[in-house]
């Protein structure tokens, strides 16, 4: 399913583009994040690329849930999409917003694809089966498509180099950092954090801010998959299905 998940992100990239390169009216929500009609676009596509692959598996999407549409899940699977993570990274238009979507399976993201729509770059991963990247350079250059490597997260020891939040600082994460004894930081912003982690290029990624399941899922299961982990503060394991669909602290490492 990974190859037709990857093109349905395509799908929703290209449509985010069309909005990134003019001007994007931004909304606030209820919960006092930004939205715009990227993201309503880029999630119409994914919701009807979903009805058509696998419907029978409802989807929890963000932009729906803040609509008030909450499908009954049971216990079966579930799609988590977030169409466009990072809004304040598209709106400040530096690059670092990703395309989210992952499948739920108990309470364990089983795979995932993360698609970053003007960096060029997609990461996917799937339970048992590894993890992989492509880079295709960015858009607009008419290069052709780049070839998939696999990715793995890299191994002790050494010391540690963190990724954090371009947008999202708070004193909770500097001084869980401080404690790791980190020697070097990258910031980045959206679910590349993850996908930093899992091909190796850094080892810890903490988030004590608020996020949602489908902030995290995809990228949760790219690194899973590429053998890192993702755990809460508390070095308990990071689960799915939660009532309101909202995380606790979490901590995302390379071993």
């Amino acid at each position: 399913m990974l190859p037709a998940i990857v093109a349905l992100a395509e799908q929703a990239a290209a449509v985010i583009l069309d909005h990134y390169r003019g001007e994007t009216a931004v909304q606030i929500k209820a919960d006092a994040s930004p939205v715009t009609a990227a993201d309503e676009a880029a999630e119409a596509v994914i919701l009807a690329g979903l009805a058509v692959l696998t419907p029978e598996i409802p989807v929890i999407a963000e932009e729906a849930v803040a609509s008030g549409n909450v499908p009954q899940l049971g216990g079966g699977p579930f799609w988590l999409v977030d169409p466009l993570d990072g809004t304040k990274e598209f709106i400040s238009k530096n690059g670092e917003f990703t395309v989210n979507i992952a499948l739920i399976e108990g309470s364990e993201a089983v795979l995932g694809v993360v698609l970053a729509p003007a960096l060029g770059k997609v990461w996917g991963g799937a339970r048992g089966y590894g993890a992989m990247m492509r880079d295709d350079g960015p858009p607009g250059g008419g290069r052709p498509k780049g070839q998939p490597r696999k990715i793995a997260v890299r191994q002790p020891p050494r010391p540690p180099v963190a990724v954090a939040s371009r947008s999202h600082a708070d004193p909770q994460t500097e001084a869980y950092l401080d404690a790791a004894g980190v020697v070097e930081r990258i910031s980045a912003g959206s679910s590349l954090k993850f996908c930093l982690v899992a091909e190796g290029k850094a080892d810890l990624y903490p988030r004590f801010g608020r996020t949602m399941e489908w902030d995290t899922a995809a990228g949760n299961a790219v690194l899973s998959a590429a053998g890192g982990r993702v755990t809460t503060r508390d070095d308990a394991p990071f689960v799915y299905r939660k009532p309101g669909f909202e995380n606790p602290g979490v901590i995302a490492r390379s071993d």
